[in-house]
């Protein structure tokens, strides 16, 4: 994955502020894998999404993370800290290759959701009709004496394939184990990749604008100019701007 410019970044995350948050994914991901087309980013299996998106995170901002949550059972507030490493998970998946379940007579051939079958859902408020109409999009074949089509799967079907899912593509659901030091509740905490690179992205593309008009206003300079200059330089400007 190559380097961005700051110019490049800034372009990135102006093109995908009007756009919801799925596709502001893809949009970084185009902009730092400019040999794969949108379709073939749009394509990737959510996991192998959030792996490219975890690189890109410590490719931008470094490998550690720091987040803050809330206590369930208490509501105290804890303050987390932990490595990029920390969120990978090893899969042997093989994207182009269906996947299969055979269960009480069913026999079903499947691929793992992407980010097309995310944006279609995006509309759905839910979750039982969610999960049913990702099913009509990820089934490639049903083959059963007791049903001849995804929307006649009984529940414990569904459910099984949604556990299958997710044993097959672990990587599309990271989830944090969490202990409150000041109760002792243990819990599991899902980790948006998207999300979170998102609201880091933002912070820094506001915080580099301010920064350039500071400079712009006090020296005449282009923003172009500006964002040649390194971090390093544009702090040292800044900060003479204080004495």
């Amino acid at each position: 994955m190559p380097a961005l410019s700051v110019a490049q970044l800034l372009d990135a995350w102006e093109r995908a502020l009007s756009r919801p948050l799925i596709e502001r994914a893809l949009i970084l991901l185009a902009a730092a894998t400019p040999d794969a087309s949108h379709d073939q980013l749009a394509q990737l299996p959510i996991g192998q999404r959030n792996a490219a998106l975890l690189d890109l995170r410590e490719l931008l901002f470094g490998s550690q993370l720091t987040s803050v949550t809330d206590c369930p059972n208490c509501g105290e507030r804890l303050e987390l800290s932990f490595n990029v490493a920390d969120l990978r998970v090893e899969t042997k998946l093989d994207a182009a290759q269906p996947l299969t379940l055979r269960m009480d007579g069913y026999e079903l051939q499947f691929r793992l959701p992407n980010t097309f079958d995310l944006l279609a859902l995006a509309d759905q408020r839910e979750v039982e009709n969610a999960r049913r109409a990702l099913l009509q999009r990820v089934m490639l074949n049903v083959s059963s004496s007791h049903a001849q089509s995804s929307d006649q799967l009984p529940a414990f079907v569904i459910d099984a394939l949604s556990e299958r899912m997710a044993e097959a593509d672990p990587q599309a659901n990271i989830q944090l184990g969490l202990v409150c030091p000041n109760c002792a509740h243990a819990w599991q905490a899902n980790f948006d990749i998207v999300a979170f690179l998102w609201g880091e992205l933002n912070a820094w593309a506001l915080r580099v604008l301010r920064e350039v008009h500071t400079l712009a206003s006090t020296y005449g300079w282009s923003e172009r100019d500006i964002l040649a200059l390194t971090p390093r330089r544009r702090q040292i400007y800044l900060e003479h701007l204080t004495k």
